[in-house]
């Protein structure tokens, strides 16, 4: 059985998408030019927010845990893995990892896409403002 979480954040004129290994939405209210893996910000909901059924599913390294971004009819589906170190315990940021690297932030190793992978004309849109939806999904294995 799925359990899914939805997070409704904004894009920003500083949405460039160029990141290689990373890919995030933060509750942040503002983004620099630097932030190139934010595709998000004003995010509604935090990983600390998250439910426990949820957080524990996600902690199984065989849970497949994917991330459907949309926007302005863009639609981007990036999938990866569970990780038993996964802790929810951020209240700003969810960060997707093509890496197995693990912080508070980390909502999904093993990705098969970064920023910079995204589609340019989701990227676009969000750099133009759009509203973003990004549901992740996991599937326990």
């Amino acid at each position: 059985m799925s359990l899914e979480v939805v997070v409704s954040a904004e894009g920003h004129e500083h949405v460039s998408g160029q990141h290689s290994s990373t890919l995030e939405v933060t509750s942040d209210d503002f983004l620099t030019p630097a932030g190139d893996c934010i595709l998000g910000i004003e995010a509604d909901t935090v990983p600390a927010e998250f439910d426990d059924e949820f957080v524990a599913a996600c902690r199984d390294a065989d849970a497949t845990v994917t991330a459907t971004l949309e926007a302005d009819g863009h639609r981007v589906t990036v999938e990866g893995s569970g990780h038993p170190d996964l802790s929810f315990e951020s209240d700003r940021s969810h960060v997707i990892r093509t890496s197995d690297y693990v912080d508070d932030r980390t909502v999904m190793v093993g990705a098969d896409a970064a920023a910079g992978d995204v589609d340019r004309g989701l990227v676009a849109a969000l750099a133009d403002g759009a509203a973003l939806t990004m549901t992740l999904t996991v599937d326990p294995a």
